[in-house]
């Protein structure tokens, strides 16, 4: 297990998604086996499971250094923008709500203070939007 754990660690975040795509086939096949009766050894699962568990944790870490060396400025710019894709209700609002939440933490971990202020109006320049056509209710069709 050690030694694994130094390999993963001396790769790349590139290597390190590959490997990651790469041992999620093969559980993809296990499992596949398994389903069929054809599997020698079970164990192989197991061993696939947690080596996805460990990249997964590799990953994290890096991604946690990276935001540990922002400064809060810039960690106050990712809230605001994945607030602004929240209220979009646009596809992935969920996944938006939850990183903006972890963001918030690490801010106020790091000294930040809520709520976070707002970007100059010089940075970003408001442009009037025309409202949207009212939609044709559908009903009985009379």
């Amino acid at each position: 297990m050690p030694n694994r754990m130094k390999e993963f660690r001396g790769m790349s975040d590139e290597q390190l998604a590959l490997t990651l795509k790469d041992i999620e086939k093969h559980l993809f096949q296990l499992r596949f086996q398994s389903a069929t009766d054809r599997l020698e050894t079970p164990s192989e699962i197991r061993k696939a499971k947690r080596d996805i568990a460990r990249i997964r944790t590799l990953q994290r870490e890096k991604e946690l250094a990276k935001l540990q060396a922002l400064p809060l400025d810039q960690l106050a710019t990712r809230i605001a923008a994945l607030e602004k894709k929240e209220a979009e209700n646009a596809p992935g609002k969920r996944t938006a709500h939850r990183q903006a939440q972890r963001l918030k933490r690490f801010y106020l971990a790091k000294g930040g203070q809520l709520p976070i202020p707002e970007a100059p109006a010089a940075a970003a320049p408001a442009t009037p939007t025309a409202p949207a056509p009212p939609t044709p209710k559908r009903g009985s069709g009379k």
